[in-house]
């Protein structure tokens, strides 16, 4: 099956209507598919209650989270007993650090890059120093966007306790070497932490292959409701004591997942996976309705999932890597169209690395990126400026605080999409 964003575009309300934008703005959160919602929605109003297997509402929410975390382990090619909830990326990551940090003193280290958003960065910073621990940061190469691996493993040392690093800017979309580096640090006993909020939007995620210690990301970058998920080996999540509630489980994950979980969220993050399995699937004319009929059947316990997922689960994880494979093809496809569309206009992209997501930033000669922005508002086209909590990346380019124009695909973008956003920046700099 080829990969048909037509057929994928109505599943998504967003987009239709005389008045829909076409919506370059997918790395700050991409449009939600109507199953997605309709999940939500379902589990709001049937019988939910706390986590137990008295009741059906208490297993009904039982049902969801170990679905959840069934489908998020598929996604990310990792162990379900090692995924772990949370509001955000960013509030999973503070946690993970104050957790790591109480094993840190005077004389640790600990490894940043100045190409990371700031939630895989701050955190770190700021448990190192409140133990005593050294700081070290990773640069990247401005002229070519580049973050070699040498600039990490030139820094490691035997007292390199972690590495942080991303496994693609959510700004310029470069891509590290993610393998090399982990496996670099691993060799000298060292954890490493890999933002992949950005990357699992464009690539088929193998946490094995990528070796690291610790994985996060948002499934509000790929379809799904806005929350953090945490992926890691439950051997190393045993080994962690996590501040927590005294009558709160001890339990790995639960351990790192601090109050009631957001059921109605999770149970939207499996239909999110599912709905990126079926990617391929959708120019048959599926209709979602069958999926909502699926979840409600789940939820009021006529079907087991359980059951089923020891067949399912090798099925949608190659259903999974082959769709987003597919995926990151088309989305290829797109950037390569744009890219010369900037070049006529003169614009300086920033967004130059050899494996990089479908991100580009970039500026407008003689004008402010804010202007660039608000002028494609006007005419229909969401592609927003900022520095996106990027904030060492931009300046780093020169940048400031202000950065710059991002454009970013997603699964949805097509041809018309591309088309209308050339078209407005040609008449958004006076040359349509």
């Amino acid at each position: 099956m080829t990969f048909d964003p037509t057929g994928l575009r109505h599943h998504f309300p967003a987009l239709s209507g005389p008045d829909a934008a076409a919506h370059f703005d997918g790395p700050g959160g991409t449009q939600t598919p109507t199953v997605v919602a309709e999940a939500v929605a379902e589990a709001l109003v049937s019988p939910v209650a706390n986590r137990s297997t008295v009741t059906t509402a208490e297993r009904n929410a039982d049902r969801i989270v170990v679905e959840a975390r069934r489908a998020m382990a598929d996604l990310l090619g990792a162990d379900p007993g090692g995924i772990a909830f949370g509001r955000s990326m960013t509030q999973l990551t503070m946690d993970t650090a104050r957790t790591l940090a109480k094993q840190w003193g005077p004389g640790d280290e600990i490894i940043v890059t100045r190409l990371d958003h700031d939630a895989n960065i701050r955190p770190w910073v700021i448990a190192a120093e409140r133990v005593g621990a050294t700081v070290r940061w990773a640069d990247f190469d401005p002229l070519t966007t580049e973050l070699p691996v040498s600039a990490i493993t030139d820094l490691i040392t035997n007292r390199t306790r972690l590495v942080a690093v991303t496994a693609a800017s959510n700004l310029i979309g470069t891509m590290p070497d993610v393998a090399a580096i982990t496996t670099a640090a691993r060799a000298a006993g060292a954890l490493t932490y890999v933002d992949a909020v950005h990357y699992t939007a464009h690539a088929a995620v193998d946490l094995t292959a990528l070796g690291a210690d610790f994985l996060a990301c948002s499934p509000y970058k790929f379809c799904g409701p806005h929350l953090g998920v945490l992926a890691a080996d439950p051997a190393l999540l045993e080994t962690l004591r996590p501040d927590k509630l005294l009558p709160s489980s001890d339990a790995v994950p639960e351990r790192f997942e601090l109050g009631t979980l957001p059921y109605e969220l999770l149970a939207g993050t499996t239909a999110a996976v599912d709905f990126l399995a079926g990617m391929l699937e959708t120019d048959s004319g599926d209709d979602p309705a069958d999926a909502v009929a699926s979840r409600r059947a789940f939820l009021s316990g006529a079907v087991d999932l359980e059951g089923d997922h020891a067949d399912a689960t090798g099925s949608r994880r190659r259903r999974l890597t082959a769709a987003m494979t597919a995926m990151a093809d088309h989305e290829l496809t797109l950037r390569t169209r744009i890219e010369p569309g900037l070049a006529d206009l003169g614009a300086r992209v920033h967004s130059r690395a050899e494996r990089r997501t479908p991100t580009l930033l970039f500026e407008v000669p003689g004008m402010a990126s804010a202007e660039v922005y608000a002028g494609l508002a006007a005419r229909g086209v969401n592609a927003p400026a900022g520095n996106f909590y990027a904030l060492e990346c931009s300046r780093t380019l020169g940048l400031g605080d202000a950065g710059a124009v991002r454009v970013g695909l997603a699964p949805y973008t097509d041809d018309a999409d591309v088309d209308r956003l050339l078209t407005a920046l040609n008449d958004v700099v006076g040359r349509g």
